[in-house]
């Protein structure tokens, strides 16, 4: 009896000490979080927030999967829009037809092989290219008549036969505006030869192409490619940070800091931000210096337009990474909502005047849209106001929802 009688206080004893232990813990939680204690200084706010950027930062260097999708992914992708996903052709395999040799059809002929666009497979006879067209080891048939030579020094039209693979529309077009304009461009350099120049009608043409004269994919595809590039940064990166937080179980001791909603948010922002603007440095530079894509704007405005894209960007992948507390939910609903609208619905690839009209609409609820049309602009014409000013407040209004949608959604609470 005497052992039970004291086994008993000393298991009490302990119980309470336990207590007294985890009480002043769990007070200084109630404390941080509001319930008790005034409101911390801004001195104070502004360390908790410097704290939990520097722990932010020391993440993302020693991740080198973030590093990778920062400084790697954006050259990579470059490359691939640049050069990969070109809408340009080169190396057209057509065949020319030359029912009977003479000077003008021989010129005509040099005329397609150096262009630069075509390679010819010449022939005597129509009937042994028509299988190579039927199978695609052609895309085109150009037929220069026996009659063609006398028919071009007299005033008559000279007929030239054209036949175009168009099992793939898009594709058959393009090879049929090379060709025509191939023919074109020989037709005129004859007349010219000829003093001919002219005389067919009273209307000499000079086109001027403004801005792109060269009609330069590359130039066209890069400050594109860049909005694209941005979003999957800015929407990918963050829209892991507070999943993994949560998956890591880390959440937690940020939460025993007692941060505010806003604090957290800074804290989460700020080193993703400055990543993704040295990344748009890293991307133009590159697409300047390297690529010789012109760059006719102001570099300041750059760095304002982008700027607020990335607010946009950073403020859905916080958003998605609150909201789903998964890393693998987190990357498909970015894929979903970021990056795809970003490269379909953005005016990149596919010309939104073109879309029907519901999916014209439906572009105009996507950021990726008016910051795509921002850089070309300051990319290829400069500073033009009437442009850059109304896509940047545009912009800017998404900026502000997004942000706030991501300050709304993020937690202090376990619960």
């Amino acid at each position: 009896m005497a052992v039970k009688g004291g086994g008993q206080p000393r298991n009490r004893i302990g119980v309470l000490l336990v207590k007294t232990e985890v009480a002043p813990a769990v007070e200084a939680g109630r404390q941080n979080s509001g319930g008790f204690s005034p409101m911390p200084s801004p001195i104070h706010r502004a360390k908790r927030i410097w704290s939990l950027i520097k722990k932010e930062t020391r993440q993302i260097v020693r991740d080198p999967s973030s590093m990778m999708m920062a400084f790697v992914l954006p050259i990579i992708l470059l490359g691939l829009f640049t050069y990969g996903v070109s809408l340009d052709m080169r190396a057209i395999s057509i065949g020319l037809v030359v029912e009977r040799m003479s000077a003008e059809a021989e010129s005509l002929l040099a005329a397609f092989e150096s262009s630069g666009y075509f390679q010819v497979r010449l022939a005597e006879d129509r009937r042994l290219l028509e299988p190579l067209l039927e199978t695609g080891q052609v895309q085109a048939v150009v037929v220069i008549p026996a009659d063609f030579s006398p028919r071009g020094l007299s005033r008559q039209p000279s007929p030239v036969q054209l036949l175009v693979r168009a099992t793939e529309a898009n594709t058959g077009e393009l090879v049929l505006n090379y060709i025509e304009g191939t023919l074109r461009h020989w037709q005129e350099q004859q007349a010219a030869a000829k003093g001919l120049a002219g005389r067919r009608s009273g209307v000499h043409f000079q086109p001027r192409i403004w801005f792109n004269p060269e009609a330069d994919y590359l130039a066209a595809m890069l400050p594109g490619s860049i909005a694209v590039i941005m979003t999957l940064i800015g929407t990918m990166l963050t829209s892991l940070v507070v999943a993994r937080e949560w998956e890591r179980g880390t959440m937690e001791s940020l939460l025993s800091m007692g941060l505010s909603r806003a604090e957290l948010f800074l804290g989460k922002f700020f080193p993703y931000f400055l990543l993704g603007m040295l990344a748009m440095e890293l991307i133009s530079l590159v697409g300047v210096v390297f690529l010789g894509v012109p760059f006719r704007g102001s570099w300041w405005l750059l760095h304002v337009v982008t700027a607020v894209y990335l607010g946009c960007a950073l403020g859905l992948g916080l958003t998605i990474s609150t909201l789903t507390r998964s890393q693998f939910l987190a990357t498909q609903a970015a894929l979903i909502i970021g990056f795809l609208p970003s490269f379909l619905l953005s005016g990149l690839v596919f010309e939104i005047q073109s879309m029907p009209s519901a999916i014209r609409l439906l572009t105009t609820i996507f950021p990726p849209r008016y910051f795509v049309t921002v850089l070309r602009t300051l990319f290829l014409a400069g500073d033009v106001w009437e442009v850059v000013l109304p896509n940047t407040a545009i912009l800017v209004g998404f900026a502000a929802a997004l942000l706030t949608s991501a300050i709304r959604a993020t937690r202090t609470r376990l619960a």
